[in-house]
This record gives C-alpha cells, sequence and structure tokens, in this order.
C-alpha cells in the first residue's frame, strides 16, 4: 500500500496540457516532464484506475460523515490528533502502533494531513503540481488530503466560475486516493477571492465523493472579527495559529479574554506548529500540528504533549 499511495502521488494530473509545465519552478518541471513521459505514466494511470476502483469498494462507511442540508456536521469519525505531512519525505509508519506499556492496545490514534498537490491560479487556467516527495504511512492510518491554493497575484489574474469549477475538479480527484477519508483546502484567501473562493467549495461539495468531509484552513481572523465563511458548504475551518504575521498580537489578545472563536466553523479544531508554542488555547478540540521538519517518534511525542494542553 505504501508503495502504491506515492505512486498515486506522483502520477497525479500536472497540467491540462503538457506545455503548462512551464508555469511551474524549474526545479520541478524536469520532475513533472519526466512523470508525464514514457511507459511509467501509463503503468501509474493504470495503478490510479485500479487502486481507486478496490479503494472505492474497500473502504469501510463508518470512516465517512454526510453533511445533511451543507450545516457543519464535523469531523466526528476523524482523530483528534492530525499530524501535517508538507512537502517533504515522510515516513510515519511508527504511527498508530501497539502500544508498548499496554499490550493488546494500540496508542492513541492519530491522523495523517499530508499535501497531495498544490493549485496554482493562472490567468484563465489552473496549474497541478501534484506531491514528488514520498509519504509511507501504516494501514490504520486515517488520511486527509490537503490541497493548497497559490493564486496569481499581479494584476492579470481574473477568476471566473469555469475555474473554480475546474479547482474543484482538480481537489475531488485526490479524495480517491487509497485510505483517504477527508478532504481539506488551505487556501489564504483575500477579500477580491473570497466569492471564487466561495463558488469553488459550493462545486467541490456537489463532485467530491458522497459523504466525503470537507475542511478548510482559515486565517484566524476569520474566526474573530472578519466572519465571512458561516454558510459556506463545508465540515469545520481550522484556525491556524501560527504564521500569524501581523495578526498575531490581536490573536493572543482574543484568546486570552474568550474562551471560544466568534465563528461557529472555527470551534471543532485548531492548528498550531511544534515551533510555536502558545497558551490559553480553546479547549477540547482537534489539534492539527504542523513541523517544519519531517515527523520522527520523539516530534510526534513533543506533538501529543503540546495537544494535551491545549
Amino acid at each position: 500500500m505504501t508503495q502504491v499511495l506515492h505512486s498515486l502521488l506522483r502520477a497525479g494530473k500536472t497540467a491540462r496540457q503538457a506545455g503548462k509545465v512551464e508555469a511551474l519552478p524549474s526545479r520541478s518541471r524536469a520532475a513533472a516532464a519526466q512523470a508525464l513521459a514514457g511507459p511509467l505514466f501509463s503503468l501509474f494511470r493504470t495503478i490510479l484506475i485500479l487502486g481507486g476502483a478496490v479503494f472505492c469498494m474497500s473502504r469501510p462507511a463508518g470512516n465517512l460523515h454526510a453533511t445533511v442540508g451543507n450545516q457543519p456536521a464535523g469531523l466526528p469519525n476523524f482523530p483528534r490528533l492530525i499530524l501535517w505531512a508538507w512537502e517533504r519525505p515522510e515516513d510515519l509508519r511508527f504511527l498508530n502502533q501497539p502500544d508498548e506499556d499496554q499490550p493488546g492496545k494500540n496508542r492513541q490514534q492519530t491522523g495523517v494531513a499530508f499535501l497531495a498537490r498544490t493549485l496554482y491560479l493562472r490567468a484563465g487556467d489552473v496549474v497541478v503540481r501534484p506531491r514528488f516527495q514520498p509519504l509511507r504511512v501504516s494501514p490504520d492510518t486515517p488520511l486527509m488530503a490537503v490541497v493548497r491554493i497559490e493564486p496569481q497575484r499581479d494584476g492579470r489574474l481574473k477568476l471566473s466560475e469555469e475555474q473554480a469549477k475546474r479547482t474543484a475538479e482538480d481537489i475531488a480527484e485526490v479524495a480517491r486516493l487509497p485510505q483517504v477519508t477527508a478532504l481539506q483546502v488551505d487556501f489564504d484567501a483575500v477579500r477580491s477571492e473570497r466569492e471564487f473562493y466561495r463558488q469553488m467549495l459550493t462545486h467541490l461539495r456537489q463532485q467530491a465523493l458522497p459523504g466525503m468531509p470537507i475542511s478548510i484552513t482559515a486565517l484566524a481572523s476569520w474566526c474573530m472579527d472578519d466572519d465571512w465563511i458561516t454558510g459556506l458548504p463545508v465540515d469545520e475551518a481550522v484556525p491556524m495559529l501560527f504564521r500569524m504575521g501581523v495578526d498575531h498580537r490581536n490573536v493572543i489578545a482574543f484568546l486570552s479574554h474568550n474562551s471560544e472563536f466568534n465563528t461557529s466553523l472555527c470551534r471543532q479544531s485548531l492548528g498550531i506548529s511544534t515551533d510555536e508554542p502558545l497558551s490559553n488555547l480553546p479547549k477540547g478540540k482537534r489539534v492539527y500540528i504542523f513541523t517544519d521538519k519531517s515527523w520522527d517518534k520523539a516530534s510526534l511525542e513533543a506533538a501529543r504533549k503540546e495537544a494535551a494542553n491545549e
């Protein structure tokens, strides 16, 4: 399963046309072009079709949670501790192994939210960059596929509903990867991009597998006094409480005087980082934890302790 997952990630659609690869950074162009060339791509495409079919038939229904009437339903069947695995080699097979201190029992279940692909919004187009780094997990580890959206903010970008549909389609694709039981969209949308984001999420809800939970990351300000996300067709919004920039002081002040965020979508989870410890965090949340290096057992234990003090 580990090798199949890595192959499926690499076999993702790199661009709608081969020429679109030129929009990628120079270090990525050669790898992307190589992934599209030769017999290996045909093999990967076959694996994608077969793997998707087997996965859809074998996925336990209990891992899914339907959203009824577009109301935020949360992710009650997803672990309370989630590790973000970004674009770097990750071997997480040590997760969810039997507890040596309690034979017959597993340690606290931990999920993985891995960067599956990055979408670059260009003038009239959507360019797809698949994950190129290996991700290894045990068969029992719940996975959330994360898609990062990077818009071209140089004055030439005019977002359209057609781009919203294509973006939703490219995100919905990764839900068919093995073990994936939820989707997450990472998009720091500025005010002029919010209507596009709303349209895209509406299309994504329509295109995603039935019952597939949809999570989004959220700037902390969206969860406090700039609530524009209420009513979005998603199951949760994860307040990002690290790399907050100019909002850092306002967020810390807000958390010191409030036990909960104003926006209801932001009340189920938190996003923190191993290198930016915080206090006075709302209690009883699902915790997503980011690290700027590959995970290992030591960093996992530190993350568990940090999550326990949230």
